[in-house]
């Protein structure tokens, strides 16, 4: 199945208003880093399902590894802009 993206994310997976509650939280710095990892995946994880038209829970390990490869491949061959993750 070819990914083709669909709408561009904002310019940060996390929020400010999300950063910032992170950084309210009771937490050591390591799992506040966990904790806006987390939340940054789920806002990929949903993207990527939406592509996929499936649940989050029903995504497989080769879906999401095909969607990194096509979204690598999408950056390499149009740019960083073209892509989805901006890396």
């Amino acid at each position: 199945m070819d990914v083709i993206p669909q709408q561009q994310p904002s310019a940060q997976f996390l929020t400010l208003e999300e950063s910032a509650k992170v950084d309210a939280a009771l937490l050591s710095s390591p799992e506040k880093f966990l904790t806006r990892l987390t939340i940054s995946s789920l806002k990929l994880l949903k993207h990527i399902a939406q592509e996929y038209d499936v649940a989050i829970e029903d995504l497989t390990a080769q879906q999401l590894i095909a969607w990194f490869e096509e979204d690598g491949k999408i950056r390499r061959e149009q740019g960083i802009e073209a892509s989805y993750l901006k890396w």
